[in-house]
C-alpha cells in the first residue's frame, strides 16, 4: 500500500491502469503513450507504485534535475535505497554529484569532440570496408540483414576498437548489454531470460574490464591512467570500463537499426537523402526522436517535490517516458511523421543534464558515417521481409531487418 502523502498525491495525478513492460506495450507503445499524455503531465501506475510522466517538458524537467530526482538510487524501477543492486552500482549512470562528477569529468574528456577528430578516419574507413562488403552482397541479389549484417556489425568493431578490447568474444557485448537494459525494468520474463544467457559470459566481461586485456591508448586504458593520476581509485577503473562496455554498444545498434527502419519506411525521405547525403546527421537525429533506441529511465525522489501540480513524496520511483516524450505533439509539429528536414535538436534519446548520454559524440559519428554511406551508395533502401522484434524492458531494439538495397 502507499504511503498517507502518496495516497493524498494521488488526488491530482490520474490512475493509468497499464503495464509498461508488457509484451504488447513493448512491442507498439506508442497507442499507450498517447494515451499517458493525454491523461495528465503526470500520471500513478498502479502496477508497480509508480508515478510517470510522458510529456516532453516534464520528461526534460525530471532528468535535468539532478539535485531533486537522483540517480544513486537506480535508474530502473528497483530502489536501491530499499534495497541491494544486483551488481556494484555503474559509476556514472547509477551515482549523483560528487562521485558522478569524478567519473563523468574522466569520460567526457576521454570522449571529447577533439577525440571523434582523432578516431573520425578509422571510424569512417570501416563503414567503407562493411558497406562495400554489402554492395557485392546486395549487387548478387542477397537480402541484407540490416541488423545481423550491419547495425550489429559496425559498433562491435568501432568502438570495442577504440576501448582497446580484443577481437574474440565481442558479441558477449551484447548478450550483457541485453541483461544490463533488462534489468531497469521489474523481474519479468524478459529479464530472467536475459540473465540466464548472460550467465556463461559474465566472467568475460569483468576479466575484459581489466588493464591487463586492453590496448594501450585506448579508451579503457586512458581510464586507468586517470586512476594512476589519482582521479579514481585502481578499484574503480575497471568499474568505469564496464559502464563503457555496457552501454557503448547496445544503445548505437539499436539506434542505427531504428534508423534503418525507418528509411526504409519512408522511400521520400531516403530518396531525398540519396541525393543530399550531408543529411545524414538529420536523419539520424529524427531516428533517434521518431524512434528512441532508450525508452525509459527512473530517477527518485530525493525529498517531496511538486511537479506539474503534482506533489512527489520523498522516496518515491518516476518513469520517465523517453520515447513518448520525443513523440509530444506540445513539442513537435506533426510528431508521428519521419521528417528528415525538421531539427530534431532537443529530443530526449541522449537524455539530458548532467547525465545525459557522455557517448552520444560516438553515436552521432557512427550514426553519420553509416548513413552518409548507405546514401552514396545505394538509391533504394526496401524492407525485403516483415521485420522482427527483440523486445526490451529499456530499449527500443529490432532482431531482423530484412532490407532490398540497390546499387546507385
Amino acid at each position: 500500500m502507499p504511503a498517507s502523502s502518496t495516497i493524498d498525491s494521488l488526488a491530482t495525478a490520474p490512475s493509468i491502469d497499464i503495464d509498461p513492460f508488457s509484451t504488447e506495450f513493448l512491442d507498439n507503445p506508442y497507442p499507450s503513450y498517447a494515451l499517458l499524455r493525454e491523461a495528465g503531465p503526470v500520471v500513478w501506475i498502479p502496477k508497480y507504485g509508480i508515478f510517470a510522466t510522458a510529456r516532453h517538458e516534464q520528461v526534460h524537467e525530471v532528468l535535468s534535475d539532478h539535485v531533486n530526482y537522483i540517480s544513486s538510487a537506480g535508474v530502473g524501477l528497483a530502489n536501491f535505497n530499499m534495497e541491494t543492486p544486483f551488481r556494484p552500482k555503474s559509476l556514472i549512470l547509477e551515482a549523483d554529484p560528487p562521485d558522478h562528477t569524478r567519473a563523468r569529468t574522466i569520460l567526457a574528456r576521454i570522449l571529447s569532440p577533439k577525440t571523434v577528430m582523432h578516431v573520425r578516419e578509422s571510424f569512417a574507413k570501416e563503414a567503407d570496408d562493411l558497406l562495400e562488403r554489402l554492395a557485392h552482397a546486395a549487387a548478387r541479389g542477397e537480402v541484407i540483414d540490416g541488423i545481423k549484417q550491419l547495425a550489429e556489425v559496425y559498433p562491435l568493431k568501432v568502438f570495442p576498437d577504440a576501448v582497446g578490447l580484443e577481437t574474440e568474444g565481442r558479441e558477449n557485448l551484447l548478450l550483457y548489454g541485453d541483461m544490463i537494459f533488462n534489468a531497469f525494468g521489474p523481474r519479468n520474463e524478459l529479464l530472467a531470460k536475459a540473465a540466464e544467457k548472460v550467465q556463461p559470459v559474465t566472467s568475460w566481461i569483468m576479466a575484459h574490464c581489466q588493464r591487463s586485456m586492453l590496448r594501450p591508448g585506448g579508451f579503457g586504458d586512458q581510464i586507468y591512467q586517470a586512476a594512476d593520476a589519482g582521479e579514481i581509485s585502481q578499484e574503480e577503473a575497471p568499474m568505469l570500463v564496464r559502464s563503457f562496455l555496457s552501454a557503448g554498444v547496445d544503445t548505437t545498434v539499436n539506434g542505427l537499426g531504428n534508423a534503418l527502419l525507418c528509411l526504409s519506411q519512408n522511400p521520400q525521405s531516403y530518396a531525398q537523402l540519396h541525393q543530399d547525403p550531408t543529411l545524414a546527421r538529420a536523419a539520424f537525429e529524427e531516428s533517434l526522436r521518431l524512434e528512441s533506441a532508450v525508452q525509459t529511465f527512473f530517477r527518485t525522489t530525493e525529498k517531496s517535490v511538486e511537479l506539474a501540480g503534482v506533489t512527489i513524496p520523498k522516496n518515491n520511483k518516476v518513469l520517465a517516458f523517453l520515447g513518448a516524450a520525443n513523440r509530444d505533439e506540445r513539442q513537435w509539429p506533426e510528431p508521428e511523421r519521419f521528417n528528415i528536414n525538421r531539427r530534431a535538436t532537443g529530443h530526449m534519446a541522449f537524455g539530458t543534464g548532467i547525465h545525459g548520454c557522455v557517448g552520444q559524440v560516438i553515436a552521432r559519428l557512427e550514426g553519420e558515417l553509416i548513413l552518409s554511406g548507405i546514401a552514396r551508395r545505394f538509391k533504394r533502401i526496401e524492407i525485403a521481409n516483415p521485420p522482427s522484434r527483440r523486445l526490451n524492458n529499456t530499449l527500443r531494439a529490432l532482431a531482423s531487418l530484412p532490407l532490398r538495397l540497390t546499387a546507385a
